[in-house]
């Protein structure tokens, strides 16, 4: 995965620098990383990488090679602007990381870059943030520049918000960049500290891509995140994380019933992944188990951005059963497609997949794209 040969065939030289960055699912804490809350994800075994070498011209080109992305591009330092065609878009990702080092004073060299994955785009498993943070160690490896995991993750985020048009939080950056391998990470998304907890070795992750590719930036996500400034406003408060259900419940007639049922979600998520925590600290796996339902349907009611085909794996995952080794299931991701996040037992996540997959079949007319993973280690790059 790491080498293919791939850049000697564009480029008819070696790379000097690999960077690898691999995706992330998120257990619990959805939509509340831009809102102060706490979020619990995971970084997974699957990895997008690029391979660079700096260029004598100062110019990029740039070659997704089965990454899920557009076509190869050539540009000079005039070039780094949003790009606003369609099949262009995918560049700002790599364009606003560019520039962010730029601003930061960091004379970033030209390069030659062979992009390659096998973690999905428009699945719900952050390639974004891989490609960003890929991207930026890149830039650090050529230019000696290296920043801290959490400036780092500030940089990239500042570049999807900029370029990308996508106002995220930070934990997807922070995923990516600080993961431990086997244990997810319980990220406070105020202060960006972090604190790795450990997952039960008995246990699997298994994650069902439902094929329905969402597009962050089309402006379902800035709206959520507008409704819920929205609300903190009429509630007088600055922050979900100081607020209570009670007051939620308080203001329910000043909010009205859309920004009633946002703020219930953040105020409530943030409690679960308090609660998933402790249940995963004693090994409470019905706990755990009913927390992910519990979020799933905060998510799809309340927050309103699941879809029928996260539905429809979500009640498979529990019509599976918790005496046949399925703990929980919910959607995993900013939502409107992506994927589902499976906690099961290792020995029962052959079967579990074979249901899912036989489910969504009869519902759908097609197999999702399900696959085991484990927590690994977070981005790095290597001298090629």
């Amino acid at each position: 995965m790491i080498r293919t040969g791939e850049f000697e065939a564009f480029f008819g030289q070696s790379p000097t620098v690999v960077a690898v960055s691999p995706g992330r699912v998120n257990l619990i804490g959805e939509h509340i990383d831009y809102l102060d809350g706490w979020v619990l994800p995971v970084a997974i075994d699957r990895h997008l990488v690029i391979e660079a070498a700096a260029t004598d011209d100062g110019t990029w080109e740039i070659v997704p090679v089965q990454a899920g992305f557009g076509q190869a591009v050539r540009f000079g330092k005039e070039g780094i602007s949003p790009r606003n065609a369609k099949e262009e878009r995918w560049l700002n990702y790599l364009l606003g990381v560019i520039a962010g080092y730029r601003a930061a004073g960091v004379e970033v060299p030209g390069f030659r870059a062979v992009i390659h994955a096998d973690l999905p785009a428009g699945a719900g498993l952050s390639a974004s943030a891989a490609l960003e943070t890929a991207t930026a160690l890149v830039i650090e490896a050529l230019t000696g520049h290296a920043l801290t995991v959490p400036d780092r993750a500030r940089l990239c985020q500042r570049a999807e918000h900029d370029y990308a048009g996508v106002p995220c939080g930070i934990m997807d950056q922070l995923a990516v960049g600080a993961g431990k391998a086997g244990h997810a990470l319980l990220v406070d998304c105020r202060d960006l500290t972090t604190r790795p907890v450990s997952l039960p070795e008995d246990l699997v992750l298994l994650v069902t891509d439902t094929g329905v590719k969402h597009a962050l930036g089309d402006g379902e996500y800035r709206i959520r995140r507008e409704q819920c400034e929205r609300a903190l406003f009429l509630l007088g408060a600055t922050s979900f994380r100081d607020l209570e259900i009670g007051r939620i419940e308080a203001g329910r007639e000043r909010l009205g019933e859309t920004l009633f049922r946002r703020a219930r979600h953040a105020v409530t998520e943030i409690a679960r992944v308090h609660a998933f925590v402790s249940a995963l600290e004693s090994g409470e796996l019905a706990a755990l188990g009913r927390l992910l339902h519990e979020g799933h349907e905060s998510l799809r009611d309340d927050y309103e951005v699941s879809c029928s085909e996260l539905d429809c794996l979500v009640e498979a995952g529990y019509a599976f059963g918790a005496d046949r080794g399925h703990v929980g299931t919910r959607m995993t991701g900013g939502g409107f497609g992506g994927s589902t996040i499976s906690l099961v037992r290792r020995d029962d996540a052959d079967a579990l997949r074979d249901h899912l997959e036989t489910a969504f079949a009869a519902r759908f007319g097609r197999k999702p794209d399900a696959f085991i993973t484990s927590a690994v280690d977070g981005a790095s790059a290597m001298d090629a």
